[in-house]
């Protein structure tokens, strides 16, 4: 796992923000926006390893 310190500088002023001033309904919406986000990136890249995979497992044409 990466050092904090090896994160962007957004990260770490985000999570800053949610250890120091975040209220609780802040963090509520904040939890649903990260894990929504989160998900969709997780998909993206699984998409884009299978598509890869599919790829990489197609025989090549010859001309």
């Amino acid at each position: 796992m990466r050092s904090f310190d090896n994160y962007p500088k957004s990260v770490k002023k985000a999570l800053r923000y949610i250890k120091q001033d975040a209220h609780l309904a802040q963090l509520e919406n904040l939890e649903k926006v990260f894990l929504q986000s989160i998900n969709l990136r997780k998909k993206a890249l699984e998409s884009e390893k299978t598509a890869c995979k599919l790829h990489t497992g197609l025989p090549t044409s010859k001309n």
